[in-house]
């Protein structure tokens, strides 16, 4: 029987949502499933997890920048993604290390492209010189409705949680059509039930989603798979 360790190493998954999915908490909550699984995990934050991309995340989150335009905000978090793949998660793929993000590209196309309105061919083309070939094995969207993630969001919301309602149901349409359009390439989670039916959820969508591509190449190589 292949074990869980064999399955995830040289996997790049990333797990997204909108903001008060709850994603952050599972992503805690698998990676110490992993290792305890055997599993190498490298974990990754966005923006940030590296020393010149945690210096543009203080930039992007300051409530002070409320000028900043949605193109600004996109390069911004383009430039720091392109520091961490370069930096992180290219060597981690190559010695065997499963790589789990907390966002990536497709956060970009939710929020700067379907909530702030640019093109997603153009967030497509500046993606592709940020991450080159390492594009997510698989992304995981944390789906929820915006009345449950307002009851969990901290009341001292930052830059982009703050951009209101309206907002961020296009963020929430903007994921989802990320999923129908791509599907071999997202899993969806229903996020509004308890944690631990969410984690569970979590597991049995990997566990299809994962075993049935072994004989696939692990790291992603190649050209970038579409997340538009």
């Amino acid at each position: 029987m292949t074990s869980w360790a064999d399955i995830l190493s040289s996997r790049f998954l990333v797990f997204d949502g909108p903001d008060g999915s709850g994603k952050s908490t599972q992503f805690r909550r698998f990676i110490n499933w992993a290792k305890e699984k055997g599993a190498h995990v490298t974990e990754l934050r966005e923006p940030g997890g590296t020393p010149i991309g945690e210096r543009i995340r203080e930039v992007l989150l300051d409530v002070a920048h409320e000028e900043m335009t949605v193109t600004c905000e996109m390069l911004l978090y383009m430039a720091s993604r392109a520091q961490i793949v370069e930096e992180v998660v290219q060597p981690a793929l190559e010695r065997g290390d499963l790589v789990v993000a907390d966002r990536f590209i497709s956060s970009t196309h939710a929020y700067q492209g379907t909530g702030g309105g640019l093109p997603h061919e153009a967030i497509q083309m500046v993606g592709e010189v940020a991450v080159q070939s390492w594009m997510p094995n698989l992304t995981v969207i944390f789906d929820v409705d915006s009345e449950t993630a307002s009851r969990r969001l901290n009341p001292l919301l930052d830059r982009m949680e703050r951009k209101g309602e309206a907002f961020h149901s296009r963020v929430r349409s903007g994921y989802l059509d990320q999923a129908q359009r791509n599907p071999e390439a997202y899993l969806v989670i229903d996020a509004r039930p308890d944690e631990d039916t969410v984690f569970q959820a979590l597991l049995e969508g990997l566990e299809n989603r994962l075993k049935v591509r072994m004989s696939s190449p692990p790291a992603p190589t190649g050209s970038p798979s579409p997340q538009a």
